[in-house]
């Protein structure tokens, strides 16, 4: 009788077992299996950039226990280039969840990002899905894909193989690279002011091969420049505009080739650099509406 008993608790437990091995297992990975193990490993594209900001650093430490931590993991996924990523909250961090649909809701917050990343690391939208489990994936659609980057990297060489001389100071280099985006870009006034979009505009594809550009798409082309010649630089921007930030000499100088690509009433071809390689003081005596910029993120 007692084998009998027996026989029926160990079919039972093979049944529960079978019917349910999926919750089982999830169960076993919720509780039992190490959140570190389960964590997505970072891998780093070319195009990875080794800064730290005040707005944003890099880790390795994936498994947050502040809203500071989250915002780092979202710029070094970013940074990093990758295009899906899964991490999880720490079990003692219990904002974790709300912390994360705050963030992903506040597209100002997200936007910041693109601006201390490479261009070709950059990204048109981040879908976020959270868990009540902590766990948390990341699908990352960027701005350029493989097809632009080749196609943009071979532009660039030739720009530099016709215009830079080896005994070019970087200054000399930039004033060069400025001039020409300029003297070959027209500002996109069909997509600005009407909305028509009939090329990129917004990025330095645009820019760059269609010769058409927005702010965007100016900031994005020079700051190609200035990563093939090793400056340190970032973008900065405000509700409606973008430029470049950028270190030379010990220095932080704004660069903004929009403002030096003046439309005039009569649609000639206009070549400015009133800003650029401008300081911070500089900046603020020429224009003060479209240059009001956060300084605690921009720093």
């Amino acid at each position: 009788m007692r084998k009998v008993f027996y026989f029926i608790i160990l079919i039972a437990i093979v049944y529960f077992t079978y019917t349910y091995r999926e919750n089982i297992i999830l169960l076993y990975n919720e509780y039992f299996v190490p959140i570190e193990s389960k964590v997505t490993k970072l891998e780093k594209n070319k195009y990875y950039r080794d800064y730290n900001y005040t707005y944003a650093k890099n880790v390795d430490n994936f498994i947050p226990e502040s809203k500071d931590d989250l915002i780092n993991i979202y710029y070094t996924i970013v940074n990093s280039g990758m295009d899906n990523f899964t991490f999880y909250c720490s079990r003692k961090y219990e904002d974790c969840v709300n912390d994360i649909n705050d963030i992903a809701n506040n597209q100002n917050l997200i936007s910041n990002i693109n601006n201390f990343v490479h261009p070709y690391n950059s990204f048109k939208s981040i879908i976020t899905e959270v868990e009540s489990t902590g766990k948390v994936s990341l699908k990352i659609d960027k701005v350029y894909d493989d097809e632009m980057i080749v196609i943009l990297n071979y532009k660039l060489d030739e720009i530099i193989k016709k215009t830079i001389k080896d005994s070019d100071t970087l200054k000399e280099k930039l004033k060069k690279v400025h001039d020409y985006i300029i003297n070959n870009t027209t500002y996109d006034k069909d997509r600005s002011d009407k909305k028509i979009v009939k090329y990129k505009s917004d990025n330095a594809y645009g820019v760059l091969i269609e010769n058409y550009g927005l702010c965007g798409g100016y900031t994005d082309a020079m700051m190609l420049f200035l990563e093939k010649f090793n400056i340190p630089n970032y973008k900065i921007s405000t509700e409606n505009h973008v430029w470049n930030y950028v270190k030379l000499d010990d220095k932080w100088l704004h660069i903004d080739l929009t403002w030096d690509d003046p439309i005039t009433e009569d649609n000639k071809s206009v070549l400015d650099d009133s800003f650029f390689l401008i300081t911070d003081e500089e900046l603020a005596k020429m224009e003060k509406e479209e240059h009001n910029y956060n300084t605690d993120i921009f720093k």
